[in-house]
């Protein structure tokens, strides 16, 4: 049985396991980026270049979204947590356009609960 090498997209996705012949044919095209070695000298995985036309590898934000409150230090060292304004405003106290409040507003009703009686 022979030795399978971990071969992984440019994003760190397993795409297959392929024999030390196919890695030299995948080198000599140029698709390999890096080859992890262990320490013993074998090799352990393999990574593809990114192709032209691939996307973007994903992260964490494209999951998670946009952050609306961030850290903001205080002058005594501390820090508090501060609403990020949306559109590029400059106010510390004007955070929304006029326009989006009615969506902000029935989006903060929605996740109100109710009392049960």
């Amino acid at each position: 049985m022979q030795n399978h090498i971990a071969l992984y997209n440019a994003d760190g996705e397993l795409i297959d396991r392929i024999t030390e012949r196919r890695l030299e044919k995948l080198q000599a095209l140029g698709r390999i980026a890096r080859v992890v070695r262990h320490r013993k000298g074998h090799i352990n995985r393999v990574i593809q270049i990114r192709l032209p036309g691939e996307g973007k590898p994903a992260r964490p934000a494209d999951y998670l979204g946009t952050r609306y409150s961030v850290k903001q230090p205080l002058g005594d060292g501390r820090s508090c947590w501060r609403l990020r304004s949306l559109g590029g405003r400059q106010s510390e106290t004007d955070l929304a356009p006029e326009e989006v409040r009615p969506v902000f507003l029935q989006v903060v009703l929605d996740c109100l609960s109710h009392a049960r009686v």
